[in-house]
């Protein structure tokens, strides 16, 4: 298994409301990195903008993993989604989405599908929203496969999107999809509020699961609240997952306390339920 920290791209704008580490990306990897954590999960925008051979050496430098790339500001900083009632809001996102793919495959990480889902409104039905979701997700897909990317479509609380809320929702579209790398990832803050049973619902629903987010229950980083961390780990484990964790909180009261504050809760449970050791990397 690994701990992971979520890092956004240099073009990915630099607000409060990103749930990432954000600036240089040497910046970045490195003190992520003398901090513990044995990989990053990406936040981006336009890779394109991107030298993509420079992040992936940054990453190399600093021991890093990249696990996987986020679709969300796609939809936080764009308001693109698959299944907006206007054609070309609809096109430029999966066009944006496999360029994603594209740079995660060049990075050997996945892809995950949050918000930019969409996403029921009044404008369509609720079969037309679900049919535009399917079709989107097996065009997706399939321009993924060859390139070894794995999507994860994450589950996102109501207070967010009416569209695929539980885990039961989830797994009903992934079935529906009907794709081999096209799967579901479990975010403990969103499962906490839409699942009634939290560890219930993660052994229910462990065999789809190929990601996992990391949050306390107001957000913040693990151990900031009331979560207990490391009965979720062992959840997890005893489900047979072996992948990665990674955090996606608020950066308060700041990325580096963020950051600090989530390994100090998370390395020593992760010692604790996996045996997990941090990478010495202080003088990197």
């Amino acid at each position: 298994m690994k701990l992971c920290y979520q890092a956004a791209t240099p073009d990915v704008a630099i607000a409060g409301s990103v749930t990432a580490y954000q600036g240089p990306l040497d910046q970045s990897f490195g003190g992520l990195s003398r901090l513990g954590y044995d990989g990053v999960e990406l936040m981006t925008l336009n890779p394109g903008a991107l030298d993509w051979k420079e992040v992936k050496q940054t990453a190399e430098k600093y021991g890093l993993s990249v696990v996987l790339v986020c679709t969300g500001e796609i939809f936080g900083q764009l308001g693109l989604s698959y299944t907006s009632p206007a054609e070309g809001n609809r096109r430029e996102a999966i066009r944006r989405s496999k360029e994603i793919i594209d740079f995660a495959g060049y990075l050997g990480a996945n892809i995950n599908i949050g918000r930019v889902r969409g996403q029921y409104c009044e404008q369509l039905s609720r079969e037309e929203t679900e049919e535009l979701a399917v079709c989107a997700f097996r065009e997706l897909a399939d321009h993924a496969s060859p390139k070894n990317v794995k999507i994860a479509l994450e589950t996102v609380t109501i207070m967010q999107t009416n569209f695929i809320n539980t885990l039961a929702e989830a797994v009903d579209m992934v079935e529906r999809v009907n794709r081999p790398n096209f799967r579901l990832m479990m975010d403990v803050f969103h499962l906490n509020l839409e699942e009634k049973d939290l560890y219930e619902a993660i052994r229910k629903y462990s065999p789809y699961n190929i990601h996992v987010h990391l949050a306390d229950n107001n957000r913040r980083y693990p151990g900031q609240c009331g979560l207990d961390f490391e009965k979720i780990l062992t959840t997890f484990k005893e489900c047979g997952y072996d992948g990665n964790f990674c955090t996606e909180i608020f950066q308060l009261p700041s990325m580096e306390e963020a950051a600090r504050g989530a390994m100090a809760c998370l390395g020593p449970a992760a010692e604790r339920v996996y045996g997990r050791k941090a990478a010495d990397r202080r003088d990197t």
